[in-house]
């Protein structure tokens, strides 16, 4: 059973104050497997993030498919749904759809137990005990088991994010998707974050991941996908895509942040 497809996606930006529209998506089709890892690279513009946005339903969908473990969900032409599903039989199936963003957008006036607490309770109507017990279990597993009571400007901007990982987590989500979630962390704390992020591909986690940590990419990617201008140029292990690349594109792309 694939986790994720996508076929024949497309999403275009209206441009305003004169500006004309700006196709950030074209044609763009992929599967990813159960417990498979893909990370995403290419250069910025390249539609990475409105992709993931796309999956996750933050952003809304002009032509394409959408299956969530072969369930399709959206099949859109000029930016309508044909798929008739009622809202919270496809909200069900997208609450197995974890993300978490470059900002780490946490509740400033909640402890970093309190942050995780709170889906849990009022999304999957958790009682407050078992929420509680879930949500210091995840934070130990991302090791914060002693930042239970701290709030988040009491943290680091690594912790912070360890934190938004445990929050996504804590909604025992069967697919996670990761927006580039070191960008916005100083060099010596991206290290922590990707540390987490290598155990839940280790544990077997559904991973898309769109990152710049290349590194990362090398080592932890069942498969590395690069974009550019909206399109998917190639695809490939790992070991080909950064010692072979198929097109020049991908080559100077990856001389450029290598």
């Amino acid at each position: 059973m694939s986790m994720v497809k996508t076929i024949g996606i497309c999403k275009t930006f209206h441009g305003s104050r004169g500006r004309g529209p700006l196709e950030v998506l074209k044609d763009v089709s992929l599967t990813v497997e159960q417990k498979e890892v893909i990370c995403i690279i290419g250069p910025s513009g390249a539609g990475k993030s409105t992709y993931l946005r796309l999956l996750n339903r933050l952003e809304t969908l002009d032509e394409g498919q959408i299956f969530i473990e072969d369930q399709l969900l959206f099949d859109c032409h000029h930016g309508v749904n044909n798929v008739k599903m009622h809202h919270d039989e496809r909200n069900k199936i997208l609450l197995e759809v974890g993300m978490v963003f470059q900002r780490f957008n946490l509740f400033p006036h909640r402890t970093a137990l309190e942050n995780v607490m709170l889906a849990p309770i009022h999304v999957r109507k958790l009682s407050v005990e078992e929420a509680r017990e879930r949500s210091k279990n995840i934070l130990e597993r991302v090791g914060l088991g002693d930042k239970f009571d701290t709030y988040p400007a009491q943290l680091s901007g690594g912790q912070q994010q360890r934190v938004a990982i445990a929050r996504a987590l804590a909604m025992e989500p069967k697919i996670m998707l990761f927006d580039e979630p070191t960008s916005s962390l100083d060099p010596e704390l991206v290290g922590e974050v990707l540390s987490v992020m290598k155990s839940l591909a280790q544990g077997g986690m559904t991973m898309l991941v769109v990152t710049h940590e290349m590194g990362f990419a090398r080592d932890v990617a069942d498969k590395v996908l690069v974009m550019f201008e909206g399109s998917i140029l190639e695809m490939d292990k790992p070991e080909t895509i950064f010692s072979r690349p198929a097109h020049e594109r991908t080559r100077q792309f990856l001389q450029s942040v290598l």
